[in-house]
């Protein structure tokens, strides 16, 4: 942990922040992707699959070729062998053997316009032969069901070989175990067994993905929407065969992330018209088609059963989550090939035997991915829906049972950790005060819990510090600002550090060709990871203006210490010791009303261990923001999936909350020093979402006796069910 600050100097940090970009954003002089224009600058358009899975027997461009106005037209023999991922390379950048779901690309056009890029795109003509396609992950994984990727061994991968999976379909799986689950199980006193499904939401961001790409002597260049510019370069050189050195991406301004942005696809495409062309050439994705054909949040069937004491204590847990990858597994970062916590099913519990088994298979719909918290909303509604059964079922208060099972200093977690310092008695100790537990409420209203943890990110990276000739400290550093606010998180760490006014400290985003290294926005790790990197950097220049001027302030000896440039590291990567985590409940109150079924949250509570503050504005605004993720994501959000083809194709169909849905919500901030972060801070981008779910769901069982077993959690699932007097099970 990072010690804090000299007495006085945090002054930075106490009061709230004016965000660095503020400015730009209202005044219109951001430059984002879909901005840029490039001199001779050409439009891109894609030729996409119509069927879920198809063989490509051929493509004729001769019709757009003849098009005024196109200057090239590319198919998958054209860039074959090309693939694009994150981790395993599995998306060819164009279809040229097969086209794996509806909207898979198979060709793409450069010409002088938009709409002409269209026009030829619509006069390329495509012949197909149609395969069997699997949907569900059962299907896929049944005795006979068509094997998607013959080939997958054959892919290139970045990083380590991957684990076998046992399976053709399965491209990720993990399996974890310890103590004796089932002996334990055999022992206990009771068992509980519940199935759960969630499907697949969308990040909804409202910047469309976009980006420009060209060819300057033998260097690549690209601008993007990718939050991670870095790890992009990587991926480009890898698909692309060519050297890391001779790629500069340039992230700007992001409009929005929630995880989405870490998988670029058009960029790979673009490169191969640019090149035919000898020209710059831009894209930017229509909503219909991002809904269509990018990563969304995986759709998952998650079985749970747990043995218990007669006290309620748990003894045993086996977990099984079945997750659906989608045609591709590219946009998936993480060595397993599975969303980040789709093995944390009893999260935040002390379970002394458990096995969990997570699984992520090849379908023939859109390639899932990454999305705010990935794998954590999926377990967090089917663990707390089931703690919430249990404890009915036993006649147990759903909070006593929570405070009897809670991680305490040397307990072991589902995953087998021991948690040094976890906050989970206090958190919930206040969500019993705060929100009047056990009161009574009015006729159907309900009270529900929902009850999670969130890891605080690790990883790896640098910034640089430079005295300018004003006296002034420049910060150069590689990490994009998605609209977290990350500049300025990083501007009040090395004021609050060096004991200067926020105004003396400048920050400036370089391309991959100029700023250090660095892993890109997610995993909860920008506060921790590049806000320790400033840290670091912050006091070494520290101590090398104490070096060449012992006796003056550190604002004095900035202005005799112009050129004066360190840089500062941060170095923690997941294997290294104990995860950090960060623990959160919600009490929510809701109205159901019995006639149709339509729920209302009328009173929210959340209370989050977060540690140290840093951007106090920007801090609440993620808060507010998970949880407002989370209503919509529980209320009204799924992206539908009919014989392989999405039919929610425009955010009027895929319904995200407006403000006339957003309760009153009121925050309690568990904070101290026990962060990883800069002054003990701990990040709270991913911590606030996935926790909604089963607080409403179980406020509705509360309420109106009704169970639901899948989300979305609509008035049409709570009417059917009134009205049949039987729970609604999907299954």
């Amino acid at each position: 942990m990072s010690a804090p600050p000299a007495t006085g100097e945090r002054r930075a940090l106490e009061g709230p922040e004016a965000r660095l970009e503020g400015g730009a954003k209202v005044t219109g002089d951001a430059r984002y992707a879909a901005d840029v224009v490039l001199p001779g600058m050409l439009w891109a358009a894609f030729v996409a699959c119509p069927h879920p899975h198809a063989r490509v027997t051929g493509v004729d461009a001769t019709a757009a070729r003849a098009l005024p106005g196109v200057h090239a037209v590319v198919a998958g023999q054209d860039t074959a062998p090309a693939r694009l991922g994150r981790r395993l390379l599995d998306w060819p950048v164009l279809a040229w053997d097969r086209a794996r779901f509806v909207g898979d690309h198979v060709a793409a056009v450069a010409a002088e316009s938009r709409a002409i890029a269209e026009a030829g795109a619509q006069l390329v003509r495509v012949t197909y032969e149609e395969l069997p396609a699997v949907f569900e992950p059962d299907d896929a994984l049944a005795e006979g069901a068509p094997v998607l990727h013959p080939d997958v061994v054959s892919y290139p991968i970045i990083g380590p070989p991957l684990m076998k999976t046992g399976h053709p379909n399965i491209h990720g799986r993990l399996v974890h175990e310890h103590g004796d689950p089932a002996g334990a199980m055999r022992a206990a006193a009771r068992v509980f067994e519940h199935t759960f499904t969630v499907p697949r939401t969308h990040q909804a961001y409202l910047e469309p993905r976009a980006c420009a790409v060209w060819i300057e002597g033998d260097v690549l260049h690209v601008i993007t929407t990718n939050k991670a510019p870095f790890t992009l370069r990587t991926q480009l050189s890898r698909g692309l065969d060519i050297p890391e050195d001779r790629i500069v991406v340039d992230a700007g301004y992001i409009g929005g992330d929630f995880g989405g942005k870490g998988l670029s696809i058009d960029e790979f495409a673009l490169f191969f018209l640019a090149r035919a062309t000898g020209r710059p050439v831009k894209a930017v994705t229509r909503y219909a088609d991002d809904l269509q054909a990018t990563n969304p949040r995986h759709a998952a069937k998650i079985t749970l059963r747990t043995g218990v004491t007669e006290a309620g204590e748990i003894v045993a847990h086996d977990a099984r989550v079945l997750l659906n990858g989608g045609a591709y597994s590219a946009g998936k970062p993480v060595p397993h090939l599975l969303p980040g916590d789709a093995m944390h099913t009893l999260a935040g519990y002390r379970v002394p035997n458990a096995r969990v088994e997570a699984i992520s298979v090849y379908t023939n719909t859109v390639p899932a991915g990454h999305a705010r918290a990935p794998g954590q909303p999926q377990n967090a509604f089917a663990a707390e829906s089931h703690i919430d059964l249990i404890a009915r079922e036993l006649g147990i208060d759903p909070l006593e049972l929570r405070k009897r099972n809670a991680l305490r200093p040397g307990d072991l977690d589902v995953l087998g950790e021991h948690w040094d310092n976890p906050l989970a008695p206090e958190v919930l100790a206040r969500l019993d005060r705060g929100s009047g537990w056990g009161t009574p409420l009015p006729p159907d209203h309900g009270r529900g819990l929902g009850f999670c943890v969130r890891h605080v990110g690790r990883g790896k990276t640098s910034v640089i510090l430079e005295v300018g000739v004003d006296g002034s400290v420049g910060l150069l550093t590689g990490v994009p600002d998605q609209g977290g606010g990350a500049h300025t998180m990083l501007q009040r760490v090395v004021a609050a550090e060096l004991g200067v006014p926020l105004e003396r400290v400048r920050v400036r985003q370089g391309t991959t060709a100029e700023a250090p290294v660095d892993p890109g926005v997610g995993g909860s790790r920008v506060t921790p990871v590049a806000g320790g990197a400033a840290f670091d950097a912050a006091r070494l220049l520290r101590a090398r203006l104490h070096e060449v001027a012992p006796d003056a302030s550190v604002a004095e000896a900035l202005r005799g210490a112009a050129g004066l440039r360190v840089e500062g590291h941060y170095d923690q990567d997941y294997g290294r010791g104990p995860d950090v985590y960060s623990v959160y409940g919600y009490a929510i109150e809701v109205r159901v009303d019995r006639e149709t079924g339509a729920v209302r949250v009328v009173d929210a509570l959340l209370v989050a261990d977060t540690g140290t503050v840093i951007n106090p504005v920007a801090h609440r605004g993620q808060l507010e923001g998970g949880f407002v993720y989370g209503l919509g994501q529980t209320l009204m959000e799924e992206l539908e999936v009919e014989d392989g083809r999405v039919v929610t194709t425009n955010l009027g169909e895929y319904k995200i909350p407006c403000m006339s849905d957003v309760p009153p919500l009121r925050i309690e901030l568990v904070t101290s020093d026990t962060g990883p972060g800069p002054f003990g801070a701990k990040s709270v981008g991913e911590l606030a979402n996935a926790a909604v779910g089963p607080a409403i769901a179980n406020a509705v069982f509360d309420a109106v006796g009704v169970r639901l077993w899948s989300l979305p959690i609509t008035s049409e699932k709570i009417f059917d069910a009134l009205h049949a007097q039987r729970p609604v099970d999907p299954r």
